[in-house]
C-alpha cells in the first residue's frame, strides 16, 4: 500500500519511504515531548532520564541502559495507579531478600548479572529454583514467597514490573538496609491503617496541638476533618515552610495550595477531628 503522507514513514512501504528518516526527524523536533529536552530520539540521557519517578505521565526511555546505569539498591522509575517499574542493582553476594506479596503480580528482566531465583508457596519451602542471567525474565504470581541471590562476579542489573504498585511514588533506597528499613516503616503504616479503618482516634484541638512535633513528640495535622501523620514525611517539612505547622487543623491555611493536599494519599492516616 503507497504511502502518499510519507510524513510518518511505514516499514511496509516503498523503499524510498522506508529510509526517509529526515521527514520523521524534522517532526519529531516540531512536536518533541518535554521529557526529551528536544533531543533526538535516539540520544535520550538515560541518566537524566532515570533521576526520578515520571509516573504517572506518558514516558519514554531505553530501559536497557537506564537499567544498568542504576546503582541504587532499588529506583521507582514509574508509579501509576495500576503498574509500577522500577530499577534494581544487586550487589555480588547480595539478595533482594525473602518476600511475599499478597495482592500483586510482579515481573522481573535481567539485563545484566546472574544468580539464583527460588520461590514457593511456603516461607521455608522454595521447591522452585532457576538459574537466571542476562536476557532472563521470570515472573512471581500473587502470595508467592520468592528470592533472588546474586551468584555471580558483578552486580545484578535488573528491572521489575509491580501490578499494582508495591512502593511509594518517587521511592529511592540506596542500599538493601535502606530498602529493609522502609518495608519495616510500611508494615506499620498499613498496621495503622488497619486500626484507623476499624476504630479511628477522635481528636480534639486541644488534644492535636500536643501533636507539635517538638522535642520528640508525633507531628500531626488535620485537614478536612481528617488527621494525618507528617512525622517521617519530608515533602512535608516544605508545607512547613510556608507557614503550616504541625498540631493544628490546616484546613483553611491548605486554600490555593491544592499541590500539597494532592500528597495526602502518602501520609498515614491517624484518626478524625471532633467540635
Amino acid at each position: 500500500m503507497p504511502n502518499s503522507n510519507k510524513k510518518y514513514p511505514c516499514w511496509h512501504c516503498d523503499e524510498e519511504s522506508k529510509h526517509d528518516y529526515h521527514l520523521m526527524h524534522e517532526d519529531y523536533d516540531m512536536n518533541h515531548y518535554p521529557h526529551h529536552n528536544k533531543k533526538p530520539m535516539h540520544d535520550l540521557d538515560c541518566m537524566e532520564m532515570k533521576s526520578k519517578d515520571y509516573g504517572p505521565k506518558p514516558f519514554v526511555t531505553n530501559i536497557e541502559e537506564a537499567t544498568k546505569e542504576n546503582k541504587n539498591f532499588r529506583t521507582a522509575l514509574w508509579t501509576g495507579k495500576h503498574l509500577q517499574l522500577t530499577l534494581m542493582s544487586i550487589p555480588v553476594g547480595g539478595e533482594i531478600g525473602l518476600e511475599n506479596h499478597p495482592h500483586l503480580d510482579q515481573f522481573i528482566r535481567i539485563e545484566e548479572g546472574e544468580g539464583i531465583v527460588m520461590m514457593g508457596d511456603r516461607k521455608n519451602c522454595l521447591d522452585f529454583r532457576a538459574r537466571v542471567c542476562d536476557d532472563f525474565i521470570f515472573i512471581i504470581p500473587a502470595g508467592t514467597w520468592h528470592n533472588l541471590i546474586n551468584t555471580g562476579k558483578k552486580p545484578i542489573k535488573l528491572y521489575s514490573i509491580y501490578a499494582p504498585p508495591q512502593h511509594p511514588h518517587g521511592t529511592v533506597h540506596r542500599t538493601k538496609a535502606d530498602a529493609d528499613a522502609a518495608e519495616h516503616n510500611h508494615r506499620n503504616y498499613y498496621e495503622a491503617q488497619q486500626s484507623y479503618l476499624r476504630q479511628p482516634r477522635k481528636f480534639t484541638l486541644n488534644e492535636l496541638a500536643q501533636f507539635d512535633g517538638i522535642m520528640g513528640s508525633p507531628a500531626y495535622v488535620a485537614i478536612k476533618g481528617i488527621v494525618y501523620d507528617v512525622s517521617n514525611n519530608p515533602r512535608w517539612r516544605k508545607a512547613m515552610d510556608l507557614g503550616l505547622a504541625a498540631g493544628e487543623d490546616l484546613t483553611p491555611q491548605l486554600y490555593g495550595y491544592g499541590e500539597i493536599e494532592e500528597k495526602l494519599s502518602d501520609l498515614p492516616k491517624v484518626g478524625i477531628l471532633i467540635e
